[in-house]
């Protein structure tokens, strides 16, 4: 599993000219499912995710993670995360099947809501636009 996590100050998707998830502060994660990722990789990112601690403190470091801060997160199905791209066009192999991958993708959003402010997402699968203010910008690639 692969998380792409941006530290924002608003954030939005959209579908079919819809606004269906929108946050203020904290973080859009861009989740990519791998073919071998299970239940248990999606319960250790998410609690990395929790405490990570990239938010400014009172004396302006990078100290503070989302539950100290109160924070939002939105998140967005991405299985290009998983791109080989050793030729001109990229391959998936390595991305999991879709049935894997939505079901460890809800996992996932369902493991971050009882630990979080809001927790938004967009659609599996859906032909999303996401926009997002980048707050730094702050972009971190977390694996497992």
């Amino acid at each position: 599993m692969k998380l792409v996590i941006q530290r924002v100050t608003a954030a939005s998707v959209t579908v079919n000219q819809q606004i269906i998830g929108q946050i203020g502060h904290g973080y859009l994660v861009l989740l990519g499912v791998g073919k071998d990722d299970t239940e248990q990789t999606a319960e250790k990112l998410a609690q990395k995710l929790i405490k990570l601690r990239i938010f400014a403190d009172a004396d302006g470091k990078t100290n503070l993670s989302i539950k100290d801060i109160n924070g939002e997160i939105l998140v967005i199905s991405q299985f290009t995360l998983y791109a080989d791209c050793k030729s001109n066009r990229p391959g998936f192999t390595n991305a999991g099947k879709p049935e894997l991958a939505r079901h460890l993708y809800e996992y996932f959003i369902n493991l971050l809501k009882p630990e979080v402010k809001s927790v938004q997402h967009g659609e599996f699968g859906a032909d999303m636009q996401v926009q997002l203010c980048n707050d730094g910008p702050f972009t971190i690639l977390l694996e497992y």
